[in-house]
């Protein structure tokens, strides 16, 4: 092998390494560790306002910034968004927060000043479940994402329902469920589907 190739290729990683660590969200490992940037660099801050239905709580955080979860933050979300029944804190899944994100970004000026999520179900433990399956003839399912965090049901301040629906069908990700009579979007981060 010529010496100038060896030079050459030492030259282009290093090139490539410098790239990499340039790029705000990447590795410093170098792009090639891994070629598609996380989920949660979607926005260099990412902040979110609830209001719980059921306890009155209210809650305004950022909850992530460039490619990192803030973890008080996630704390502070799985803690609003417990059972409301029995006061048990579930998991919630990050992707959730993103998704909710997303959808009320794309509804620009709609949500202008931090609109709020108003929250009617996050967190459901199985006997929460089973309860509300029993009391309302089984339209609650059986294996509700809702029991994994990966659920909520939602509306947003100032946003009709189903322009909700639409903004979050547009996202194509995850599933969507819409009960008008109810006054909620259901959002979760399972297979993409609606109803």
């Amino acid at each position: 092998m010529k010496p100038h190739t060896v030079h050459r290729r030492h030259l282009l990683r290093s090139c490539a390494r410098a790239a990499a660590l340039a790029l705000p969200g990447w590795p410093a490992a170098g792009w090639a560790a891994n070629p598609v940037p996380p989920v949660a660099a979607q926005a260099a801050e990412r902040s979110l306002t609830f209001k719980h239905l059921h306890t009155r709580e209210r809650l305004t955080l950022v909850y992530a910034e460039a490619d990192a979860y803030r973890t008080p933050a996630l704390q502070a979300l799985n803690h609003l968004l417990r059972d409301h029944y029995t006061g048990d804190a579930g998991t919630m899944d990050p992707a959730l927060f993103d998704l909710l994100h997303r959808v009320q970004a794309s509804l620009g000026g709609r949500t202008a000043g931090q609109a709020c999520y108003e929250v009617i179900s996050g967190y459901r433990c199985p006997a929460t479940n089973q309860h509300l399956r029993q009391a309302r003839g089984g339209g609650v399912a059986s294996r509700s994402l809702h029991m994994d965090g990966r659920a909520i049901d939602v509306r947003l301040a100032g946003v009709p329902l189903a322009e909700l629906r639409d903004a979050a069908l547009a996202q194509k990700s995850g599933g969507v469920g819409y009960y008008p009579r109810d006054g909620f979007v259901h959002l979760d981060t399972g297979r993409t589907r609606h109803w």
